[in-house]
C-alpha cells in the first residue's frame, strides 16, 4: 500500500468521500487497525441495519474507545441518526466512508452538523507513488492504485466504468435512462480540458439541455467530474464565463472518450497531460489543507492559462504543454496574466528535461512539478 497525503483526525469523527476505487477502505483499514468495521456491502449487515438503525448499537463492544468505522454509509442515510446519538451519548468516534454525500443530502440528513469533519480520497498523486510513477503509464491510465497493480489495466478500466455505470449511477436511482447516461458520457469526454456548451452536449448526446445539467451535477456528486469555474478576481479585460470540465482521473477520460480516425493522438494526449496535472493539483491542495481555490482563465479575446491557484497563499499560475520547446507563443498567456496580476508565481511545465526561467516564469519539466508540486504551492 501507497502511504497517502490524507492525514486524518485522530480524536474526531471524519467522513472520507471519494470515488470508488481510489483506496478509501484500504486506508481506514490500515490507518485505523483496531477501528471496529461495518461493511454496509456485506447482505447481512446492511439489510439489518436497514431494518432498523437502532441495531447499530448491539454491533458495538461496551465501553470501547476506537473508532467505528462503517463503510458506504450512502447505503442506510437513516444511520446517520443514530450515529449522532451515539456520539452525543456515548462520545464514540465514527469513520464514514462513501462515494458520494448526493443520497445523504436527498434524504435530509444533516450531515452531523459539524459534529464530524469530512475529507476526500483522490486517486494517487505522483508524491504518493514516488518512485514507482510512471508518466506514460499515468497518462495512459490514470491514476487509481489498481492500475498501477493490473497486468491490464485498459481491462480494469473499463470493469470500472461499466461497475460505475450499472451499480453507482442505474442501482442507486440516480437515473432512468441508462443508455442516455453512456450517451452523455461519451460526448462529455469530449469536453474534457474545454468549456462546457450543455446546449451542444445536449444536442450531440440526443438528450434536453436541463437533462444534461442534471448529470452534470450527479458526476460532481459522485466526484468523478469536476467543474472548474474561470478566474475573474478583478479582471480587466472580458473574460469567458462558462466552466471548464474534467473528469476525476485521466484514465477514465481516456477509456470513456472514443478515438476516430480523424482523432489527432498528439491533441488526445495534450488534454491528457493537462489532466493529469489537475487531478494531482486537486489532490494536493485538498489533501495538504492548503487552502487555495482552483480556476483557470480565458479572455473573451482567446488569451489563456490553464490552472490558477488562488488563495491567503498567494496566487499560482500554471501552463501545461506536451511540447519540448519553450516560445513566446506557448507562454504568451502566462505573460499576460502576470502583467495582469504581478503578484502571481508563474509556471510553464513542459516535456523538455531542463530546468529555466523566462523573466518571472519558471519553466519546469512536467514530471518534476508532479513530484514537487508542494514546493511550488508553497
Amino acid at each position: 500500500m501507497y502511504s497517502r497525503l490524507l492525514k486524518p483526525p485522530r480524536n474526531k469523527s471524519f467522513f472520507l468521500f471519494g470515488p470508488r476505487g481510489t483506496g478509501k477502505t484500504t486506508w481506514v483499514k490500515s490507518t485505523f487497525p483496531k477501528a471496529i468495521y461495518l461493511d454496509l456491502l456485506e447482505a447481512e449487515i446492511f439489510n439489518d441495519l436497514l431494518a432498523n438503525p437502532q441495531r447499530l448499537e448491539n454491533y458495538l463492544p461496551k465501553k470501547t474507545t476506537d473508532f467505528v468505522i462503517i463503510d458506504e454509509i450512502q447505503r442506510i442515510p437513516q444511520l446517520l441518526n443514530e450515529v449522532h446519538r451515539l456520539i452525543e451519548k456515548l462520545h464514540l468516534k465514527f469513520i464514514l466512508t462513501g462515494s458520494s454525500a448526493r443520497k445523504l443530502r436527498e434524504r435530509g440528513q444533516n450531515l452531523l452538523a459539524g459534529r464530524a469533519l469530512t475529507y476526500f480520497m483522490y486517486p494517487l498523486t505522483a508524491i504518493e507513488l514516488n518512485a514507482d510513477f510512471n508518466l506514460n503509464l499515468s497518462l495512459n491510465f490514470g491514476l487509481l492504485p489498481s492500475v498501477y497493480q493490473e497486468k491490464e489495466p485498459k481491462k480494469y478500466l473499463e470493469s470500472y466504468v461499466k461497475t460505475y455505470l450499472e451499480e453507482e449511477i442505474f442501482q442507486e436511482g440516480l437515473t432512468r435512462n441508462l443508455s442516455a447516461f453512456a450517451r452523455f458520457l461519451e460526448t462529455a469526454s469530449f469536453s474534457q480540458g474545454s468549456v462546457l456548451n450543455t446546449s451542444e452536449i445536449a444536442r450531440e448526446a440526443a438528450v434536453e439541455r436541463k437533462v444534461v445539467e442534471n448529470y452534470f451535477s450527479i458526476l460532481e456528486d459522485l466526484l468523478i467530474g469536476y467543474r472548474l469555474p474561470v478566474f475573474n478576481k478583478k479582471a480587466k479585460r472580458r473574460l469567458i464565463v462558462h466552466p471548464k470540465f474534467y473528469f476525476f482521473d485521466t484514465g477514465m477520460y481516456r477509456i470513456v472518450r472514443p478515438m476516430g480516425p480523424l482523432d489527432s493522438p498528439e491533441m488526445v494526449e495534450g488534454i491528457s497531460v493537462e489532466s493529469l496535472f489537475f487531478q494531482n493539483l486537486l489532490a494536493v491542495n485538498d489533501n495538504l489543507n492548503l487552502g487555495y481555490k482552483l480556476y483557470y482563465y480565458r479572455t473573451a479575446t482567446g488569451i489563456e492559462v490553464d490552472f490558477i491557484a488562488y488563495g491567503e497563499r498567494g496566487i499560482r499560475a500554471f501552463e501545461i504543454k506536451r511540447t519540448d520547446k519553450v516560445s513566446s507563443k506557448t507562454t504568451r498567456g502566462l505573460k499576460h496574466f502576470l502583467k495582469e496580476y504581478p503578484q502571481t508565481k508563474g509556471f510553464f511545465l513542459y516535456g523538455g528535461k531542463r530546468k529555466m526561467r523566462h523573466g518571472d516564469i519558471e519553466i519546469i519539466p512536467f514530471e518534476d512539478a508532479l513530484k514537487n508540486l508542494p514546493d511550488l504551492l508553497l
